[in-house]
């Protein structure tokens, strides 16, 4: 991790929160590998903090599975396996046909604006083939959804899966074609949010899944 990546925050209620987000990131990003040392100290300096949040962000990623605390040794990452990346897609596949479903229940005009808005986005940085801005408008994409199906539990749910996978999603993104019917595929669920016909936005956003799985194991990305 590089020294210039420093927390700050005046507000000592959030820090722990704080440092957990950064190191499950780094663990869901690659940035950390599996089976490598988390080192209190260690990060505790490169994130301008003392130990005490540092531990108890570990404490708190190894309940999700994603780091083991061994004690008297130190804590080490688990991270995410092949099968929990498969499990992930195959949840997703479900559950992301029961979001659109429900946001096409609860959508409005100021909703339906700001997907084509993404869409349109989508379209012209693929063009530049700028694909770390179609990563994040493709976030942003899903975000709304799970806004707009006006579920806490839902969206909790859905935002970790979908974060969970992020290396993978960077690899599909950054293949022209992938992006480029990916983009496709989200006008097709927007369509149908508009027309108001639930149905079809859940049987779109099911295909949506299924497609990118199937890129997934065209590029041989979970072998």
């Amino acid at each position: 991790m590089e020294n210039n990546k420093h927390i700050k925050t005046s507000d000592k209620y959030s820090l722990q929160g704080m440092v957990y987000d950064r190191i499950r990131e780094d663990i869901l990003n690659g940035v950390y590998k599996k089976d490598d040392e988390l080192k209190e100290m260690t990060i505790g300096a490169e994130l301008g903090v003392s130990r005490t949040p540092v531990r108890e962000a570990l404490r708190q990623l190894e309940l999700q599975g994603l780091v083991k605390i061994i004690p008297n040794k130190g804590a080490y990452v688990i991270g995410i396996s092949n099968k929990d990346i498969k499990d992930i897609y195959e949840m997703r596949a479900r559950l992301e046909g029961l979001c659109a479903r429900w946001a096409t229940r609860n959508s409005t005009e100021k909703d339906i604006l700001k997907l084509d808005e993404i869409a349109d986005l989508s379209e012209f940085h693929c063009l530049k083939q700028k694909y770390d801005k179609v990563l994040e408008l493709d976030n942003q994409f899903h975000e709304l959804l799970y806004d707009m199906a006006d579920s806490q539990m839902l969206h909790r749910t859905m935002s970790d899966l979908h974060h969970n996978v992020e290396i993978i999603r960077k690899k599909t993104l950054a293949s022209k074609n992938r992006a480029e019917a990916s983009i496709k595929e989200h006008r097709d669920i927007i369509d149908a949010i508009k027309s108001k016909n639930e149905d079809k936005a859940e049987q779109y956003a099911v295909y949506h899944m299924n497609k990118t799985i199937e890129n997934i194991e065209e590029q041989g990305l979970w072998k």
